[in-house]
């Protein structure tokens, strides 16, 4: 179906098709998978409203509601927190790839896909590559918000444009785990619940929102080892220069590199598995 769809003529029965051709196949389901999910999400007002009402909203909060509060060294809050906003709002925005997975899974629609002479990856990758390009629109909205209440980047564009590529590379790390969730779960009123809670902890008990220096002794271990605190530094380094956490950017991204590789190298397979298993 898709073969014909896209006008490359389909296999030949008994015959292997080159390998150009079967990657060429692919990479329009993925294309195809892609547009169907972003079609889906542009015609749900509330999947658009939630995505974008709920980070502006953090940082409304943590601006001026918490912001009097608290004094992070050398800089002022804004500035501290942005970052940390950002990281989170790319993060949050994976729950979508697990609610929109379940629901898939439940009504049926991957036992469709799977029937389909389609690429069995396209469905999975369609997914996480359209929940990318949700997250772009919606940092880019953040980021515009933050310079409204007076955050800015000082660091240079190459530097901000950084900020925002790690962001996305952490958002499609935690697609994956967000994946294997809604694949294994696929009751969806469960994965809205769960989809958050594991969250929750790691972006609260890191150097998101206050400085890990200010937290009590094994609170303070947990959050300086935790991936997400190392995100958050690596783009709070981009964004100001190495002013807070006192080390090099570099030092830091590489760190987060690492960190997206080893996420993604665990939960990608599980999520490959959940998807073939899911009914």
């Amino acid at each position: 179906m898709t073969a014909i769809a896209s006008g490359i003529p389909a296999p030949v029965s008994g015959g292997k098709p080159p390998a150009g051709a079967r990657i060429g196949w692919a990479l329009t389901d993925m294309r195809m998978m892609t547009w169907r999910y972003l079609t889906h999400w542009m015609r749900l007002p509330a999947g658009i409203v939630f995505s974008t009402i709920q980070p502006v909203m953090f940082v409304l909060l943590f601006r001026y509601v918490f912001g009097g509060a608290i004094h992070p060294p050398g800089v002022n809050y804004v500035n501290y927190l942005m970052p940390g906003i950002i990281l989170q709002t790319a993060a949050f925005g994976s729950v979508g790839t697990a609610i929109g997975l379940a629901e898939d899974s439940s009504s049926g629609m991957l036992d469709r896909f799977r029937s389909l002479p389609m690429a069995r990856s396209a469905v999975l990758v369609g997914r996480v590559a359209a929940d990318t390009v949700r997250n772009v629109f919606v940092v880019a909205l953040i980021i515009g918000v933050g310079y409204a209440v007076g955050f800015r980047f000082s660091n240079g564009v190459a530097a901000a444009l950084g900020v925002v590529a790690l962001a996305l590379l952490v958002g499609i790390a935690f697609a994956f785990i967000s994946a294997s969730i809604g694949l294994s779960m696929k009751n969806v009123e469960a994965v809205q619940s769960l989809g958050l809670i594991w969250m929750f902890p790691l972006t609260f008990a890191s150097s998101a929102f206050v400085p890990v220096a200010t937290m009590p002794g094994g609170l303070r271990w947990f959050a300086q080892h935790q991936p997400v605190t190392k995100f958050v530094d690596a783009l709070r380094d981009l964004s100001l220069g190495s002013q807070v956490t006192g080390q090099s950017a570099w030092h830091d991204t590489w760190v987060s590199l690492i960190w997206i590789a080893v996420i993604a190298g665990v939960f990608g397979p599980i999520a490959v598995r959940a998807y073939r298993r899911a009914s």
